[in-house]
């Protein structure tokens, strides 16, 4: 990712800023859209102007894996009902006022990990990234959302290759939640990503990850190598 296109992002986020307090910064897109790489990428840049800035998931307000098959909801696993909205709502409002705790969401056991636990300071910048960033209750408490765009055939090429990366890991950890497909072939696992990426992300996307782009306040439009290939402004 180039530092040019950082640069004009930041530029444009430098003129929504609020007067004062925590500046909160919402990154989006699809499953696989890049959206942990990019939010990495510009907390990154604008630290380098020496502003404290932190970076949290939506991940970690996800429900616990008992508590969604208690809801039924093992299967709507990153849909809207999957996430505890409340608890979202509050970290964001606190966190421009007192030290807050953000929980963390393990990719290796795919849950929720309390070791994974974050207390955060009014930071200057919050960049929060993930899915259900769209309110759902009351006004928005993010200042600036930024979201990413691609085809969908470059999103389910990603994502692919971003399930088979875990699954050649968990070859040597047990422990892994991709540890149950290692009993699949190569070819096996990936017709198996395919499914998964039809069946549930791209459902997801469709109906209630798309909206977003239409809320946002910069569209980032992305190429298959991830490069930025456009920055659009948005309201």
């Amino acid at each position: 990712m180039a530092a040019m296109d950082l640069s004009q992002v930041a530029e444009r986020l430098a003129a929504r800023r609020p007067a004062s307090g925590t500046y909160i910064i919402g990154v989006t897109g699809a499953v696989a859209a890049g959206k942990t790489v990019f939010a990495a990428a510009l907390a990154e840049h604008l630290a380098a102007a020496g502003q404290k800035v932190e970076l949290v998931c939506t991940d970690g307000f996800l429900f616990s894996n008992a508590r969604l098959a208690e809801l039924d909801l093992s299967n709507q696993k990153g849909f809207p009902p999957s996430y505890d909205h409340a608890a979202l709502r509050a970290a964001l409002e606190s966190v421009r006022r007192e030290p807050t705790a953000f929980p963390g969401y393990s990719h290796v056991t795919y849950d929720i990990d309390p070791a994974l636990v974050r207390t955060l300071d009014r930071p200057d910048i919050l960049i929060i990234e993930g899915l259900n960033l769209i309110p759902t209750h009351g006004p928005s408490l993010i200042d600036s959302l930024i979201y990413l765009d691609a085809p969908e055939y470059d999103l389910e090429a990603w994502y692919t290759a971003r399930f088979m990366g875990p699954w050649e890991a968990a070859e040597h950890d047990p422990g892994s939640f991709y540890a149950r497909f290692r009993n699949m072939s190569r070819a096996e696992t990936e017709g198996l990503a395919r499914m998964v990426w039809e069946k549930v992300n791209l459902k997801n996307l469709h109906d209630h990850i798309l909206p977003a782009r239409d809320q946002a306040d910069l569209v980032v439009r992305k190429g298959p190598g991830h490069q930025i290939l456009a920055v659009e402004t948005r309201g």
